[in-house]
Formats: C-alpha cells, sequence, structure tokens
C-alpha cells in the first residue's frame, strides 16, 4: 500500500523526465552526424572525426566533477537553468566555420554543458521520487533516457542523408531552446543542510559511499560500449547490416519492457533480486552476440543486452543514490554519471587496441567473461551488504 499512496507521476517527474529526454536526444543525434560534418565539411581525417565525436565525452566528464560538488550550494534548479543555457547556447557555436580546431572546442564546451544539465537533472529526479520508490521511478526515468537512445541515432543518420548539417543544427538549437523552457516550469526542493566541501580531496570530486558501486558500471559501460561502437563493423563482417539497422530498436524495447518491473522489484524485494540476473543476461548477451551468425542470433542478442545492461544502468544509480545522504546526493549522482560516461567515452578506445589483435567474435566472447565476473565483484561490493540489511529489516 505504501508504494501506490505516494504519488510518483507528478508534473515535476514528466518535467525533469522530458528535459532528460531532449538532452539525452541532441546527443546521440550529433553522435552519429559530427563525424561526417568534420570529415565533409573541413576534411578531417578518422582519427581527427573520431577525436571530435569522443572529446564531448571528455567536456561532460570536466562538467560533472566541477558541478557534482557544488550543485546543491547553488542550487538545484539554478544549476539546472544555467547548465541548460549554457548547453543550449553553445549549439550555436556550430554555425561558426573556423575549422577543426575550433569544432573541437566546441564539442567539448557542449560536453561540459552536458555534464552541468544532466547531473542536474538526474540529483532533482532523485529527490522528488518519493522514497519508497526509488527504484522504481529512476527506472521510468531512466526510460527517457533509452527512447532518445533509440531514437537520436535514427533522426540523424535520416537528416544527415536528406537535409544539410545546417538544418541538423537548427533541429538541435529548437530542442535546446524547448528543453530550457520545460525546466522553467518544475519545481525543485533543495537541499535542507546541503554540505560544503572544499579543497581537493577525494571528497570534494566525489561520492566515497557511491564509489563502489559506480566500479561496478565503469565495467559494464566499457563492455556496453564495445556494442555501441563496433556493433556496425561486426555487423558487416557477419553480412548482417540490415539486423544491425535494427539491433538498438531491439535493445530499447527490451529495456522499455523489463525496467517498470525491475524497478518495482527493486523498492520491494531490494536490489540484488535486479542485479544478479541482470549482470548475468548481459554476460549472456555478449555470448550470443560473439557466436550469432544469423539475423536472429543477432537480435536475440540486442534484446538479452538491453534487458541486462539497461537494468544494470537503472540498478546502480538508483543504488548510489540511496548510499548519499541527502545533503551528498547531488555529489552521488555526478560520481555515478562519471563511472557511466567514463566507461563509455573511453572503453572504445581500449576496445579498439585490442581488436586487430583478437577479431570481433572473440572480444565479445572475452567481454562476455569480464561481465560474467562481475557478478562476484558486486557481491563483495554490494551484494552482501545488501543481503544483510534485508536480512535485518525483516
Amino acid at each position: 500500500m505504501q508504494l501506490t499512496a505516494q504519488k510518483l507521476w507528478t508534473k515535476d517527474f514528466l518535467i525533469i523526465s522530458l528535459v532528460n529526454f531532449f538532452l539525452t536526444l541532441i546527443f546521440f543525434l550529433l553522435m552519429v552526424t559530427i563525424g561526417v560534418h568534420a570529415v565533409a565539411t573541413y576534411g578531417a581525417t578518422t582519427s581527427e572525426a573520431g577525436l571530435v565525436t569522443g572529446i564531448f565525452i571528455i567536456g561532460t566528464l570536466v562538467g560533472r566533477l566541477f558541478i557534482g560538488r557544488l550543485i546543491d550550494s547553488i542550487g538545484r534548479r539554478k544549476t539546472l537553468l544555467i547548465g541548460l543555457t549554457f548547453f543550449t547556447a553553445t549549439i550555436l557555436l556550430y554555425f561558426v566555420d573556423l575549422g577543426v580546431g575550433f569544432l573541437l572546442f566546441t564539442r567539448f564546451v557542449h560536453g561540459l554543458g552536458m555534464g552541468l544539465s544532466s547531473t542536474a537533472t538526474g540529483t532533482i529526479v532523485a529527490q522528488i521520487i518519493p522514497g519508497a520508490r526509488k527504484g522504481e521511478g529512476i527506472g521510468y526515468y531512466s526510460m527517457s533516457s533509452t527512447l532518445a537512445t533509440a531514437i537520436g541515432p535514427f533522426v540523424g543518420l535520416l537528416m544527415s542523408q536528406y537535409t544539410s548539417f545546417s538544418t541538423i543544427f537548427i533541429a538541435c538549437l529548437v530542442v535546446g531552446v524547448v528543453s530550457l523552457v520545460s525546466a522553467l516550469f518544475v519545481t525543485v526542493p533543495e537541499a535542507d543542510n546541503p554540505e560544503i566541501v572544499r579543497g581537493l580531496s577525494l571528497k570534494a570530486f566525489v561520492e566515497p559511499k557511491a564509489l563502489p558501486i559506480a566500479l561496478i558500471i565503469v565495467i559494464a559501460a566499457l563492455s556496453f560500449s564495445s556494442v555501441l561502437s563496433y556493433i556496425n563493423f561486426y555487423a558487416t563482417e557477419l553480412d548482417l547490416v540490415e539486423a544491425a539497422s535494427v539491433f538498438f530498436l531491439v535493445y530499447s524495447i527490451s529495456v522499455l519492457l523489463s525496467r517498470p518491473i525491475t524497478g518495482r522489484l527493486m523498492d520491494v524485494r531490494g536490489a540484488n533480486v535486479v542485479m544478479y540476473p541482470a549482470i548475468f543476461i548481459f554476460a549472456v548477451g555478449l555470448l550470443v552476440l560473439s557466436q550469432a551468425t544469423s539475423a536472429l542470433g543477432l537480435l536475440l542478442a540486442g534484446a538479452l543486452i538491453g534487458l541486462g545492461f539497461g537494468n544494470i544502468q537503472s540498478g546502480t544509480q538508483a543504488i548510489a543514490v540511496k548510499a548519499a545522504s541527502p545533503g551528498r546526493m547531488g555529489m552521488a549522482t555526478s560520481t555515478f554519471f562519471i563511472a557511466l560516461d567514463a566507461g563509455l567515452g573511453f572503453g572504445p578506445y581500449f576496445i579498439g587496441l585490442l581488436i586487430p589483435l583478437t577479431g570481433f567474435s572473440t572480444i565479445y566472447l572475452l567481454l562476455a567473461g569480464v561481465v560474467a565476473f562481475t557478478i562476484f565483484l558486486y557481491y563483495v561490493m554490494n551484494g552482501r551488504q545488501e543481503r544483510d540489511r534485508l536480512k535485518q529489516a525483516a
């Protein structure tokens, strides 16, 4: 009865989820088009185009490190509006034609805006979700990112075929303005006693209590980055390009169908009942991917990876937020996203060094083993404590 008595679908929850959708939509739309723009417009090399694409995530990481320690003292709503204004205004820099160097600068500062804005939305949503429905609420909130993950690349690739890059940037600018205007209508609860941390200690940049679960999401995100970055190359090798075009659609459907169930399970029965199966299913998904020889195998892998990694992502976020005190919730959110971005951002580089030595099939097989080992790490880092907590509560 307690779960249904506490209202989840409030105006503020819907607005913050919508803002997060818009942010993620712009991120993925530009991720699939900006490298082509760098090559076509400025004659960038392949490596330069890759840097143009990836430096955005470095900017995001810097933004998170900066704002995580300040968000509760500045104010969550103010941080959100500052971040969205900066994020949207930076889109105008894409129209400035000053070569690859300036484009790299633009991508970096645009990433800074993403770091500020998304850390604010993650912190705000964690605060407005009722405590007894935290897992369920974060699961629903994360679905806004999942939808954008499916829609953003599709719209970006479609626009790149039929419109100019200027039109793409205009579309992103319009979406950015809509997200900023939407945020003006949200009511944000501020921290009662924000903890102000000074100096250069570890606690000044991350939440120590969130670090154990952050290690789990780093490994999971690094493994998932191999799918994000190389699935098209792998599908080409297998002659399954058509199947690959709907891989992330299947992935997104799997996440969308499962998260409402797994989020509620976390709130009722604890994190372990979701995290252990999710990690195992993610490992199986990578194993299936490594052995895929048909469209059915490839898409089955997509469904399993969505069911696995998609719920690891929302589950670890809920665990990180619950681990922190209310005054450190912004720092815990920042710590989680720093770990997620680090895995997604640096994973393709390290995995790319191994692929020439192993091939795609073997790298996915190896990563399946890495993820399977993460079950033990999760037990040590969080699972054992969660089990003991539930025993005491019973």
